[in-house]
């Protein structure tokens, strides 16, 4: 393409030039610097023995019981060739720059032969020395030795800050393929009960019973593993073999410093060697960090300002040239360096603590990667994150002058400050501004933890440093201003999911306790919610039901009060399962699937099963004279027996004189009521003006006595109605009236008459025995029936005819049905139901 005469089409016409073509899209060249979108929250589905594992960053995990297509298949081991390159993973990463020299092992043939001999054997060797003495060396040199001893080949692992428990699923994840699965307590051990290999355990924190518990999960391994003194020792019955080691010789210490140096010591470097040797007692690590002591001099005598580009002289000058410099004065060189070869040697207090000599010569890079180390308790970052914690893009080189120094020890697959370094840098002031690097290194993992392109496995491969911040910054935490946030909870909420997805649980549960922690005093109620349920999922998996319960009611109270419904249903299923695992009911009124219950149906008694039987277990009648039964349709637990029969009898006795005592008192009270409506102002007795057979005459307009018309398709209701014709005699009651109706309707006139028909007298004078049955009011109540009958209704000037019919007994627990007929025995315990908004239903009774 000419960039000068363009063609047709690349102005976006084709060559005819009629129809314009589009351009291919172009990618931005600042899409890293405009708005991005929104990045969708990264989840992980793993599974945790029994159980299904969703790992949610934003509402909080999700667990519910593992489908059977979800499972895993049964794990297999990993390849030769695939364990190899999974050791190499497992490595520390090599520093950039040109390879350091390997230095031989010195005097350790003798134990390194006779760790062989054991681990050939099956025998598991606790190998003891202090700190500096050279056990990870040893450790690493016998591991290749004993590279064709086992089946499952060599296992390397570390033990620091490791459980027995951890070390175990690191076993597991070390020889079977277990992608995305972490296996529960049986079926790991059964698992871990089949590894055959030798076991290199370096930097062991626990023993007694459990490291006795690690030996007696894996009979078919043999385990080398590393101590210091201060470790517990093994339990007394342990089968473990015990090897101590021990410092160099003088001999040895000699031949180490002169192989660090890469020359033949001096006269008076091997004095001050052997005064080294003994201060030391000769610990290897010591001969090593003297070893860099005189090539800083050799560098120093070769070129006085060897080190002046690194700032030496301005920024950390040394504790000798200092006490020898006047006030104000600034050195350009050391003051006995000008003739190239009188330099003297370092003190003795230097040769035995080297740190903060070492480290003031050193480039500016390395010295801040120091300072970042002492703040996170001697973690190390790692060597990708120093060019932005230390802002200098060459910064990741300061790894490899901090391990040419052995400043630095491997501790697997990271590095540490080596033993007593970080005390020696605190004395000479690299503990200044700890606070403020902890929190720079919190906020840096807190951005790279949670971006979407960095995998659970290299954060968890971070965690120590990560732990570390979050140790730091927890106490300090304070509620945060408008418009910030606390980075130690910013951090705790990146970090924790990465080591769940991980399957890092150990640094899981730190973490989330850090930040449960950080949430409350920072105030952050939402995030305290994320914490407290997390804890609660973490310990469902791992079988600590009370815990998991008490968590899980923790974080469902406090996502209740901020309206998170979406957590809280999340919680509410987690709860779920921890009531159907421990055969506990849940609390607070929930059911099985989590939801509440309201209040009406939880303070209500629960019913059997079968409903409930007539008179057994009803409640006491309340002061209103009213009685409610409702049918619950909640489940509940099966009938532990049969009912018993005296229960039932002795409940219908009481049926039955509750129904009469009802009866009884509705007469009277009708009677009482019908004689005070009906007297007039005179003096006259009310008997004298009320009959027993009141006249009652049709309608003008229909030819009803003001009653509701019974229904043609239905039934006998049980209740008696009042005649409506008084036969070919005309009086009521006589033996030729026709049959009463069934049912009656209220009538609209509230006297009950509308003629002028006069009225009779009965056959005979009603009964005066209490069985008769009470004149009630035909006066109808004007509103729909309900579930409770009324227990009294104004009187009207009719009456029924009299009878010398007893009323009959009902076992229904609502009592009778009414007080103007005998009621019939019904064995429901429920009330009528009402069939319309207007009028009451065939089956009710007559009020």
């Amino acid at each position: 393409m000419d960039p000068n005469n363009q063609e047709p089409e690349e102005y976006g016409h084709d060559g005819d030039g009629e129809t314009p073509r589009q351009r291919p899209p172009r990618d931005s060249l600042t899409s890293d610097f405009g708005q991005h979108t929104p990045v969708v929250a990264r989840t992980v589905q793993l599974v945790s023995g029994d159980y299904l594992l969703t790992v949610n960053p934003v509402d909080g995990s999700e667990i519910e019981a593992c489908p059977p297509g979800e499972r895993p298949p049964r794990p297999v081991k990993f390849a030769p060739a695939e364990r190899a390159e999974t050791a190499r993973a497992a490595q520390p990463p090599v520093p950039p720059g040109p390879a350091r020299p390997r230095l031989p092992l010195l005097e350790r043939q003798e134990e390194r032969e006779r760790l062989v001999r054991l681990l050939a054997r099956g025998r598991s060797v606790r190998l003891t020395g202090p700190a500096g003495s050279g056990r990870t060396v040893l450790l690493d040199a016998v591991a290749e030795d004993c590279a064709d001893l086992a089946p499952d080949g060599v296992v390397r692992l570390t033990g620091y800050r490791r459980t027995a428990s951890d070390l175990l699923h690191d076993l597991f994840a070390a020889v079977y393929k277990s992608d995305l699965h972490r296996p529960e307590r049986e079926e790991l051990l059964r698992l871990v009960h089949e590894i055959g290999a030798v076991v290199v355990l370096d930097d062991v924190e626990f023993g007694g019973s459990a490291l006795d518990e690690l030996l007696d999960a894996t009979p078919e391994c043999a385990f080398l593993i590393s101590a210091t003194p201060d470790v517990p020792a093994p339990s007394a019955d342990s089968l473990l073999e015990e090897v101590f080691l021990g410092g160099l010789d003088r001999a040895g210490g000699l031949e180490l410093l002169e192989r660090a140096v890469g020359r033949v010591l001096t006269e008076d470097e091997s004095n001050w060697a052997g005064d080294l040797w003994f201060e030391s007692e000769g610990l290897p690590l010591r001969f090593m960090q003297a070893g860099a002591l005189l090539r800083q001099r050799d560098e120093l005598r070769a070129d006085p300002n060897a080190f002046d580009s690194l700032g030496f002289y301005d920024d950390a000058p040394s504790p000798r040239l200092s006490a020898s410099l006047e006030p104000g004065d600034t050195p350009d060189a050391p003051s006995d360096a000008e003739d190239g070869h009188d330099l003297p040697l370092p003190s003795l207090a230097e040769g035995a603590a080297p740190a903060s000599l070492l480290a003031s010569r050193l480039s500016a890079s390395a010295r801040e990667t120091l300072k970042f180390a002492v703040a996170l308790g001697g973690e190390v970052p790692h060597q990708t994150h120093l060019p932005a914690l230390v802002d200098d893009t060459h910064a990741d080189a300061a790894l490899a002058e901090l391990l040419s120094c052995a400043l630095v020890s491997p501790v697997g697959s990271r590095y540490r400050l080596a033993a007593g370094v970080q005390a020696q840098l605190e004395a000479a002031g690299y503990a200044t501004g700890a606070d403020a690097r902890a929190l720079a290194a919190a906020q840096h993992y807190a951005w790279w933890a949670g971006h979407p392109s960095v995998t659970p496995e290299r954060v968890s491969a971070e965690a120590d440093a990560v732990l570390a911040a979050l140790t730091v910054l927890v106490p300090l935490t304070t509620p945060p201003g408008e418009n910030e946030e606390s980075a130690a909870v910013l951090l705790a909420r990146h970090a924790t999911p990465a080591f769940a997805a991980g399957l890092h649980w150990s640094a899981w549960e730190r973490a989330l306790r850090a930040g449960a922690e950080a949430s409350r005093l920072a105030g952050e109620v939402g995030d305290q919610t994320y914490f407290h349920h997390e804890l609660g999922i973490l310990a469902l998996c791992c079988g600590q039901l009370d815990r998991a319960r008490a968590e899980l009611e923790a974080s469902i109270g406090l996502r209740g009060a901020l309206a998170d419904k979406r957590g809280t249903v999340a919680g509410r299923r987690a709860l779920a399962l921890v009531a159907d695992r421990s055969g506990a009911a849940l609390p607070g009124g929930r059911t099985a699937a989590g939801e509440e219950v309201p209040d009406a149906r939880y303070e209500e008694s629960a019913s059997p099963p079968g409903g409930v039987p007539a008179g057994f277990g009803l409640p006491e009648p309340s002061g209103d004279g009213t009685t409610l039964v409702t049918h619950r349709t909640e489940p509940t637990p099966a009938r532990q027996g049969p009912v018993s029969v005296k229960g039932i009898v002795g409940g219908a006795r009481r049926n039955l004189v509750a129904a009469g005592a009802g009866v009884l008192l509705a007469g009277v009270l009708g009677t009482v009521v019908t004689l005070g409506m009906t007297s007039n102002n005179n003096d006259d007795p009310p008997a004298e003006k009320v009959g027993v057979n009141p006249s009652a005459s049709q309608g003008i307009d229909d030819d009803s006595l003001g009653a509701d018309k019974p229904r043609k398709d239905t039934g006998d209701s049980g209740v008696a109605g009042v005649p409506t014709d008084p036969g070919p005699d005309g009086t009521y009651g006589t033996a030729d009236d026709p049959a009463p109706s069934a049912s009656a309707r209220p009538s609209d006139d509230p006297t009950g008459t509308k003629g002028t028909t006069p009225s009779t007298s009965p056959s005979k004078s009603p009964s005066k025995s209490p069985t008769t049955k009470p004149p009630t009011s035909s006066k109808p109540t004007t509103s729909n029936p309900t579930t409770t009958p009324p227990t009294s209704t104004p009187p009207a000037t009719t009456t029924p005819p009299p009878t010398t019919t007893a009323p009959s007994t009902t076992d229904s627990a609502s009592g009778p049905a009414s007080s103007s007929a005998p009621a019939t025995g019904s064995g429901t315990a429920s009330a009528p139901q009402s069939s319309g908004a207007g009028s009451p239903s065939d089956s009710d009774p007559v009020i």
